[in-house]
C-alpha cells in the first residue's frame, strides 16, 4: 500500500513537472514571437544577463511584462475559479459567473464618465488616469464581494444559493454598465469599450509587482486550507463530522478568492473562462486532491492565457488583439466540450 501511495505521488508530481516545463517553453516562444522576431538564443541570453541593449529591450520593455502579465493573470483567474468552485461545489463558480467582473466594469466605467479618467483621444483610445479607474474597479469588485458575504451570514444561505446569488448581483452591475454607456460620451464609450476588453497589453513591471504580492501571500493561504477544501468535496456533513468550520473556511475561500480576482480584474479588464477552464482541465488530469490541484490549476491557467496571448499578438499581426476576445471565442466552445466529455465518462 505505502508503494502504491509513492507512486501515486511520484506521477502527480512528474505531471506537474511537466506543465511547468511546458509553460517555460511557451514563454521563451511568446518573448522571441512578434512583428520582430527575435531567435531563442538571443531571447535567453537577454534575460540572463538582463540585458537591455538592441533586442534586449523589445525583450524586456515590451514582450517580458505582457509574457509575465499571462503567467500572473492566467494562474491568479485559475487559483480563484478553483478555490471558488471548491467551497460552493458548484463546476460554474468562478470570478466571472459570480458577478466580480461585472461589478469592475462598473467601476471602471464609473471612473470615466464621472471622474473624467478616460477623455483622451488620438490614434488610439487613451484612459488618462489609469489607477483611479483600476481602483473604482477594485472597490466595486469588493463591494460585489461583500454582498454575496453580507447575504451569506446574514441569511445563512447554502452554497448554492451563494452562486445564484452572486449572478443576480452580477446582472445588477451589468445594468449598471449599460446605464454609464448610455451616459458617456462618445470618447468616453470608447474608452469603456477599450477597458472592457481583456487586455494584456496594459502590463507594466509596477502593475505586475502589485499583483504578484497579492497572489503569492493568497495562494499561501489557500494551500493552507487544502486538506479542508478536501473534505468540503465530499460533503458539507461530512467535512463537519471532520471537524471542518465549513462556514469559515468557506468565506475565508471567497474572500480570497475575491481579493485576487479583483485586483487582476481591475488592472486587465475581463478575460473571460480562464478560471472555468484551469480548474476543470486539472481536475480531469490530476484529479480532485487539493494538494495538486492548487498548483497544477494556476499553471494550467497560465499556459492557457499565455499561448491565448500569443496568438492574439502574432494572429493578425502587426495589429493586436485583446485576449479577452481569443478566450471567449474559443473558451466557451471548449468549455461545453469538456462538459460533454465529462458527462459521457
Amino acid at each position: 500500500m505505502h508503494t502504491l501511495y509513492k507512486g501515486y505521488i511520484r506521477k502527480k508530481v512528474i505531471f506537474l513537472v511537466v506543465i511547468g516545463v511546458l509553460l517555460f517553453v511557451l514563454g521563451v516562444v511568446a518573448t522571441s514571437t512578434g512583428t520582430i522576431r527575435i531567435p531563442f538564443n538571443e531571447v535567453v541570453s537577454s534575460i540572463l544577463r538582463f540585458d537591455r541593449m538592441g533586442s534586449g529591450r523589445i525583450v524586456w520593455d515590451v514582450r517580458m511584462p505582457r509574457v509575465v502579465a499571462a503567467i500572473l493573470v492566467g494562474a491568479g483567474l485559475s487559483l480563484s475559479g478553483t478555490v471558488m468552485q471548491s467551497i460552493l461545489r458548484n463546476p460554474l463558480a468562478s470570478p466571472y459567473t459570480l458577478g466580480l467582473s461585472s461589478a469592475a466594469a462598473f467601476g471602471a466605467s464609473f471612473a470615466i464618465v464621472f471622474f473624467g479618467a478616460g477623455t483622451t483621444t488620438t490614434s488610439t483610445i487613451i484612459i488618462d488616469d489609469f489607477f483611479t479607474v483600476a481602483m473604482s474597479a477594485f472597490m466595486f469588485s469588493l463591494i460585489s464581494t461583500m454582498a454575496i458575504l453580507f447575504l451569506t451570514v446574514l441569511t445563512k444561505i447554502s452554497a448554492e444559493s451563494m452562486v445564484l446569488a452572486g449572478i443576480a448581483i452580477g446582472s445588477i452591475f451589468s445594468a449598471g454598465l449599460t446605464l454609464m454607456q448610455y451616459l458617456a460620451d462618445s470618447i468616453q464609450l470608447a474608452s469603456i469599450v477599450s477597458w472592457t476588453f481583456g487586455d494584456l497589453g496594459r502590463a507594466n513591471w509596477h502593475i505586475l509587482s502589485i499583483i504578484a504580492l497579492v497572489l503569492f501571500p493568497l495562494t499561501a493561504i489557500c494551500s493552507f486550507y487544502r486538506w479542508d477544501f478536501n473534505a468540503m468535496d465530499t460533503g458539507e456533513d461530512s467535512a463537519r463530522g471532520l471537524g471542518v468550520r465549513t462556514g469559515v473556511v468557506r468565506i475565508i475561500g471567497m474572500a480570497v478568492a475575491s481579493v485576487l480576482s479583483a485586483v487582476i480584474v481591475s488592472f486587465f479588464g475581463t478575460i473571460a473562462f480562464i478560471g472555468l477552464l484551469g480548474p476543470h482541465i486539472a481536475r480531469r488530469l490530476l484529479g480532485g486532491d487539493h494538494r495538486f490541484l492548487l498548483v497544477a490549476s494556476p499553471l494550467i491557467g497560465a499556459s492557457i492565457l499565455l499561448a491565448a496571448d500569443t496568438v492574439a499578438r502574432t494572429i493578425l499581426s502587426p495589429m493586436i488583439l485583446p485576449v479577452g476576445i481569443l478566450t471567449s471565442l474559443f473558451g466557451g466552445p471548449l468549455f461545453i466540450y469538456l462538459l460533454v466529455v465529462g458527462r459521457n465518462r
